[in-house]
């Protein structure tokens, strides 16, 4: 049973819902991903957020772009968190999907991650289940050792070149 349901209004923001997805299955946590559209199919957008507690899901990652409502009327309906995602869009940069997200009004709350952030989204995922499971928790904590790992490597290798042997 998935306990995270990834949605997005557009395939072409797999790209980015594609990032939650892989830190999710890195740190070994059950999601699943629908292409919905609160606009061009409502009743479907209706019966997934309307049966989404009922399926198992403690936690829903909205990725929308331009008007962004997918993540707001999750929230709307579904009782546990939501995260959105705004993605970035041509007209306003992503802006608009942005504002769109991160602006609900009272008693509707959609944390929002950062412009295409997919990954973020999957890891404040992971911290809200954390929350309640030892396990997770101590793989997020190795997630975190590798990244710092990563940037002492990289460092390592500037101090050891120089900034023009980093370059090549």
């Amino acid at each position: 049973m998935p306990q995270v349901g990834i949605i997005m209004g557009s395939d072409s923001d797999m790209p980015v819902m594609a990032k939650a997805a892989r830190i999710l299955e890195k740190l070994e946590i059950s999601f699943d991903m629908h292409i919905l559209s609160a606009h061009r199919e409502p009743d479907a957008f209706f019966a997934y957020a309307k049966g989404a507690e009922a399926a198992g899901y403690k936690v829903i990652i909205a990725g929308a772009g331009m008007a962004a409502h997918l993540p707001g009327m999750c929230a709307a309906i579904f009782p546990l968190p939501v995260i959105g995602v705004p993605m970035k869009t041509t007209a306003l940069g992503g802006r608009d999907s942005l504002y769109s997200i991160v602006q609900m009004p009272s008693g509707i709350p959609v944390a929002t991650v950062a412009i295409d952030g997919g990954e973020n989204a999957g890891l404040l995922a992971a911290r809200i289940l954390a929350t309640g499971d030892a396990q997770l928790l101590q793989r997020l904590k190795k997630h975190s050792d590798e990244m710092r790992e990563t940037v002492e490597l990289k460092d390592a290798r500037l101090q050891g070149t120089g900034f023009e042997g980093y370059m090549r």
